[in-house]
Order: structure tokens, then sequence, then C-alpha cells
């Protein structure tokens, strides 16, 4: 099981970005996954989960409204549209996954220990 993050890059405050988590290995509608981004000299935080299925989605306060989880099965992947980006947004994006099939994503928050498998992460900056 391999999940690869991509699509990161420089971009303006207000611009949009989109990232994919290509998987290999598991199919990403039999298990949850999530985004996660960690700023430097900070811990890592939760930034998106999707639930098995599709059926429940979760994200962050920080990026409600803003950002948007989704998954095409056909080509494996999972993907997040960022928009209205701001310089607080700057950090390495990885997915990761629940390794249980079925599951959902919990609307208590993000907790790492859940999570497996982690991608090598995308780096995003914000600035003008």
């Amino acid at each position: 099981v391999q999940l690869q993050a991509s699509g990161g890059g420089l971009v303006q405050p207000g611009g949009a970005l989109r990232l994919s988590c290509v998987a290999s290995g598991i199919t990403v509608d039999r298990y949850p996954i999530g985004w996660f981004r960690q700023a430097p000299g900070k811990e890592r935080d939760g930034v998106s989960c999707i639930s098995s299925g599709g059926g429940k989605i979760v994200y962050g306060d920080s990026v409600k409204g803003r950002f948007t989880i989704s998954r095409d099965i056909v080509r494996n992947t999972v993907y997040l549209q960022m928009n209205d980006l701001k310089p607080e947004d700057t950090a390495v994006y990885s997915c990761a996954l629940i390794p249980q099939a079925g599951f959902f994503c919990s609307s208590m928050g993000f907790y790492e220990s859940d999570y497996s498998h982690w991608g090598q992460g995308t780096q995003v900056t914000v600035s003008s």
C-alpha cells in the first residue's frame, strides 16, 4: 500500500491549488483517507478526511468553506481543492489512510494514531 501526494507549489494569497493523493495497493473508496499538514516548528494538524464510500466528510475548522476534499475512483485518487489560500496555510501537506475498510472519519477530530501509510508530503507555500 502506498499513498503519494503531489500538486503543491507557490501561490499568492487568495489563490488556489489542487492537491492529489494517488493510492496504490488499495482502492480509495474502501478506506477513509485524510489530509494533514505541518508547518515549520508546529505540530501536524488534520485538514480533511473523506470516509470509505465518501458518505461522511470532515474538515478542520481553519479550512471550512475554503477547502474541498473529493475522490476519483477511476483514478484511485483523493483530491484536496484549496481556495482562498492564506499565508497561514503554508505547510507540507500529506495524506494517509485509516486502515479499516468501511470505516468513517471521526467527527471528534483528527487522531494521527488512527492513520497509517503516510505518503511523502508536498510543499504548499502561500506568499506574495
